[in-house]
């Protein structure tokens, strides 16, 4: 039956709306939103002790001018302006800063700009700006051997990276999409710097690996935010570029260190290329072997077995870079580590992902040295305009043939027409295999003394720079843009299965049905 009102404080019958009306004169009222937050800034920078933002920079800042104070410390003059070491520490520490403000720019619906950018940019400008230029000097030798720690730690990531579940389970999407659009990239770019630039067909194919490859630096995040929002997770796009990016940038690494191996020994045509296939023996049977030991050394019942996994994993991924070129066998090592991370994750199994982390902090540590040091190699005086608008006509051509070419790659398998072009347009990003790759044939040609060897390293070099500088935001904006209008949407619940499928399940949706 009907329920009697209530009465009210004043004595007064009480409906439901004034109940409501009277309970919401009761509540406190809310504060404005950030109506106290400029009081609270201000009082946190004239807080003493300081706190916010302003300890942050004084903390970061003490960090910088500390780690400068004991460098300077040991080394005296070395850690002056024109000194070896201030060069570095200079670039580093602007590296950085560089990475972070390309950090904090950000458009609403579109996955961040890659912090690399920054970093490579740095560089370029510390070279490029003549008062800046004149103090800061690196020396070629250590900027070689950065790059090249850089890069053994980069190979160790890919090595560790691979899954081989998924290996087993791949389709034949994967593995066109893997080889197809890089082998066609890599040969037009060949042919074309053949004739447009005049290389020799060895140094042709250095540069057609180089820019062949795609960047997980840029696609792995971009796909993870898509995948986030259930976009092209029914058919398992994402999954399938990030899957197939890992092949293609080691068959790039792969072609590129065995071209590097042939165009600087010397013989007849017949004997490189021996030499060739021999470096890539030599590398697959050291990493093997390495790979094997580390796989049972440290054993399970050490302690600390993570960071001694990944002390040998870098620490013999290094030696294999450096020994292989102390050796004379330059296309080894990169190789051999790659086999080593491969074989000793699959050893690990599921307690690689504890060395992963650990390998991911030396590359975040490392990153602002590789693309901070290959924006410092170029220099703007030393570019020829007819040389920089040709290396630019070759990356454009070559995309062009790689988009063709991937989206025949996934013409049948499954995808409709937008997804193929999504898929397509995604795969065009270059940049952290191009920075790793890129100066290693001027550094060698730098050691062999030869000035034409040294032309020909820096014309690859030129364009692995204009590589990342043009695709690296073009792409990220392209599928921050594309994805959300091309992929369909998956419902709620085939989302969160896809987020929570396990990796041999991920590995099955490669092949879209």
């Amino acid at each position: 039956g009907p329920t009697a009102d209530a009465k009210g404080t004043d004595g007064n019958t009480q409906t439901e709306e004034t109940a409501l009306l009277n309970h919401c004169a009761q509540q406190p009222p809310e504060p404005i939103a950030g109506s106290s937050i400029p009081g609270r800034t201000w009082r946190q920078i004239f807080a003493c002790p300081p706190q916010g933002l302003l300890a942050q920079t004084v903390t970061n800042v003490a960090v910088v001018v500390l780690v400068w104070a004991v460098v300077w410390s040991i080394t005296g003059a070395e850690c002056l302006p024109g000194g070896n070491l201030f060069g570095i520490l200079f670039l580093y520490f602007f590296a950085v800063i560089g990475g972070k403000t390309f950090g904090f720019i950000k458009i609403r619906t579109l996955p961040p700009l890659p912090a690399l950018l920054g970093m490579l940019l740095a560089g370029f400008l510390i070279r490029n700006i003549p008062f800046i230029s004149d103090f800061v000097q690196i020396n070629l030798r250590w900027s070689a051997a950065l790059r090249n720690i850089a890069l053994s730690i980069i190979l160790t990531r890919a090595g560790l990276g691979l899954d081989p579940k998924a290996l087993k389970k791949l389709k034949a999407v994967c593995l066109r999409l893997a080889f197809g659009p890089c082998f066609s990239e890599t040969c037009t770019a060949a042919v074309l710097a053949y004739f447009l630039l005049h290389l020799p067909w060895q140094w042709g194919f250095i540069l057609g690996f180089v820019v062949g490859a795609v960047s997980p630096a840029v696609v792995v995040p971009s796909m993870l935010i898509l995948q986030a929002g259930g976009y092209g997770v029914e058919k398992g796009v994402p999954t399938l570029l990030m899957a197939a990016g890992s092949i293609d940038d080691i068959l790039a690494i792969t072609g590129f260190n065995t071209c590097l191996g042939m165009a600087f020994s010397s013989g007849s045509t017949l004997y490189n290329v021996l030499r060739g296939v021999l470096e890539v023996a030599v590398g697959i049977a050291a990493g093997g072997i390495l790979g094997m030991f580390i796989r049972y050394f440290p054993s399970h019942d050490q302690a600390s077995l993570a960071w001694k996994r990944s002390y040998f994993a870098l620490g013999l991924s290094m030696f294999a870079v450096f020994g292989s070129i102390y050796f004379g066998f330059p296309g080894s090592g990169g190789l051999c580590t790659l086999v080593l991370a491969f074989v000793a994750g699959v050893g690990w199994s599921d307690e690689k992902r504890d060395v992963e982390k650990i390998v991911a902090v030396a590359w975040n540590i490392f990153q602002p040295f590789l693309f901070g040091l290959i924006g410092a190699e170029v220099s703007v005086t030393s570019l020829r305009p007819e040389t920089v608008g040709l290396c630019v006509a070759i990356l454009g051509i070559a995309l062009v043939v790689r988009i063709i070419t991937t989206f025949l790659m996934v013409s049948f398998a499954g995808f409709n027409f937008k997804e193929k072009v999504f898929v397509s347009l995604a795969w065009m990003p270059k940049a952290t295999v191009q920075a790793a790759i890129g100066s290693l044939a001027l550094d060698t040609a730098r050691r062999h003394q030869d000035e034409q060897l040294e032309k020909y390293g820096m014309d690859v070099l030129t364009v692995a720079f204009l590589a990342i500088l043009i695709t690296a935001p073009v792409g990220a904006l392209v599928i921050g843009l594309a994805g959300p209008r091309l992929l369909q949407k998956a419902p709620t619940n085939i989302k969160q299965d896809e987020e929570g499928a396990e990796d041999g399940e991920e590995a099955e949706a490669c092949q879209p049905s």
